[in-house]
């Protein structure tokens, strides 16, 4: 059964109030990197997996990309999608990532935000999405880190002041399931390591071309309270790859 977290009201409810959730890409404190990291848009035909609220979907229509499919399992997430978009060429369908399944050379760009390490059997999902890309087509993802993963806890060591003394790492290269709590509910994810995460991607076919690891910006650092502790850590891990 896919874990579907996001049609849980009092889940969503918080999730909603999330800053990214209510500002949308300039809240996303990784955004500023994980943009350039995209390829030329204009004329491209997008999918983007697990498109949440569908930030990214309307993005590569401003960047005038032909048409845009984004998909995501959560029936909430959708509804709020549908609603934020008043564009034609964006077309939302609800499915679970693993269960997507496009033709060949269906797409020019793939997008996935935030949503892969939810995924236990990765290296399928990385499989299908080479089939659908063009030859020399990208594939551009965000998950979270490995550092950030590793503990299921997700969270720093404190002193007796409650203080943040360090972000503890340990059981790196232990791979698999992590119950941690987001939002105060439990999620399941996936620890993998960063070495896993590049094979994966070349055994699927894939060329690596830009790794990045997530820092906030000077002007997020001096807008957000307690921001400049990100750059104690990285939170998010951002690929971009190529069909060979």
């Amino acid at each position: 059964m896919r874990q579907n977290k996001y049609d849980e009201d009092a889940f969503f409810q918080i999730y909603s109030k999330m800053d990214r959730s209510v500002g949308g890409l300039d809240a996303a404190g990784e955004w500023h990197k994980l943009q350039t990291l995209l390829p030329d848009l204009k004329d491209k035909r997008v999918l983007d997996l697990g498109c949440g609220f569908g930030w990214h979907c309307r993005y590569a229509r401003e960047q005038q990309a032909s048409s845009v499919i984004g998909v995501d399992l959560s029936e909430n997430m959708l509804q709020r999608a549908r609603e934020l978009t008043n564009d034609s060429q964006i077309e939302y369908r609800q499915m679970a990532i693993e269960d997507s399944h496009f033709e060949q050379n269906q797409f020019d760009v793939v997008v996935s935000s935030l949503a892969l390490h939810y995924i236990e059997h990765l290296p399928d999902v990385y499989v299908k999405i080479n089939h659908c890309l063009v030859s020399g087509g990208s594939f551009i993802l965000s998950v979270e880190h490995p550092i950030f993963t590793a503990r299921a806890e997700q969270d720093w060591h404190y002193g007796a002041q409650g203080e943040k003394l360090h972000w503890p790492v340990d059981r790196y290269h232990e791979q698999g399931q992590r119950i941690a709590s987001f939002l105060n509910h439990d999620v399941v994810k996936y620890h993998r390591t960063m070495a896993t995460h590049l094979n994966e991607l070349i055994r699927a076919g894939f060329v690596i071309q830009q790794v990045a690891e997530s820092k906030p910006s000077l002007e997020m650092m001096e807008q957000v309270p307690g921001m400049s502790d990100e750059n104690r850590r990285p939170m998010f891990l951002m690929i971009a790859a190529t069909k060979a």
